[in-house]
């Protein structure tokens, strides 16, 4: 694993000047249209990117921040399984390219790339995008225009991603677009967003790649049933986004940076090493402590560890440690303390 800490400055650059030419009355209603989509409830069996402006609108808009959540739930991924590299990978419903983008940054090629979507548009632009890159990878992705729902049919691949996309589709199409992602990959991601309708979505797919004998990998610590209780709380991480003044323009924001929320599952076929215990929240850092929501192995469930001074170094990777980390850090083989 090689990650590449220059890929979001260079997806940056291959959207810069995207909207030249594109009125900005019509950039801004194709993103309020879009963010009333991301945001909504109401499944479909029809493309949400429409034309050139939707797609230019979603480019500028959520690439930036769908690389960094995918990215993230990549990291997960290589954690759990160091010695693998994927040779081969197909983005399900990848739009523009951003999942392609964020698994170029985690793993060095040589490898086969295939995008589907059913938008051409979309295709069209994230092949520009593409070859506006420096990357041998992404410059020779193959990308297919497909109906993405029942009836899909994927080429096998070391690695499936679906980032994005469950929320778009009928259940009975997501379903089987889960189901087809399990039978074709060695590896199967999918991300959500990190609301409590996306959390749903991803822990029906972990269900659905368990039951198709994939391990998880990553978040979760176990293969055993979700211990969250429906309706009181969702799991989700968050990304931290850089805002280029493309990406403020078209937000209208004026902050350097956005924070995404994102839900998501790692499912494997091959030996990997989930994580002790996972980081649930943002650490609480009180005076002489702190204090960590945890994710733990299955008997356990949901725990929360008071780490003091006395802990040592353990203390100190505690004050280190982010939401989303794996617990212990990982140069520590102790176990974590017990939970309060």
């Amino acid at each position: 694993m090689i990650p590449d800490s220059t890929s979001a400055e260079s997806l940056r650059a291959a959207l810069a000047g995207l909207l030249d030419g594109l009125p900005p009355k019509q950039a801004a209603a194709a993103v309020d249209r879009l963010i009333a989509n991301y945001r909504g409830r109401t499944p479909t069996d029809a493309p949400v990117l429409r034309d050139r402006s939707d797609v230019a609108a979603y480019a500028a808009y959520r690439m930036p921040a769908t690389f960094e959540a995918v990215r993230a739930a990549l990291d997960g991924l290589a954690s759990a399984a160091p010695g693998w590299t994927p040779a081969s990978h197909v983005d399900v419903g990848g739009g523009t390219g951003a999942a392609t983008w964020a698994v170029d940054a985690t793993w060095a090629g040589p490898r086969g790339t295939a995008v589907l979507d059913w938008a051409e548009p979309a295709l069209t632009l994230g092949r520009e995008l593409a070859a506006a890159s420096g990357s041998e990878v992404l410059r020779g992705a193959e990308w297919r225009k497909a109906v993405i729902g029942t009836g899909l049919t994927l080429p096998e691949a070391d690695l499936v991603t679906v980032s994005y996309v469950l929320g778009e589709l009928t259940g009975e199409a997501r379903r089987a677009v889960v189901a087809e992602a399990a039978r074709a990959g060695q590896a199967v991601v999918v991300i959500e967003p990190g609301t409590p309708e996306g959390y749903l979505r991803i822990r029906e797919a972990r269900e659905q790649l368990i039951a198709a004998g994939l391990r998880v990998a990553a978040p979760c610590p176990h293969d055993g049933t979700c211990p969250i209780e429906v309706g009181r709380d969702w799991c989700h991480f968050s990304a931290r986004v850089s805002r280029s003044s493309l990406h403020r323009q078209v937000k209208g924001g004026s902050l350097a940076y956005e924070d995404e929320k994102f839900s998501y599952v790692a499912a494997v076929r091959f030996p990997a090493a989930p994580v002790v215990s996972r980081i649930t929240r943002k650490p609480q850092i009180r005076k002489g402590l702190v204090l960590l929501d945890l994710c733990g192995p299955e008997a356990e469930g949901l725990t929360r560890a008071t780490v003091s001074k006395r802990h040592g170094d353990l203390y100190k990777g505690a004050r280190d440690a982010e939401w989303g980390d794996a617990w212990p850090p990982a140069e520590d083989d102790a176990r974590p303390p017990a939970a309060d």
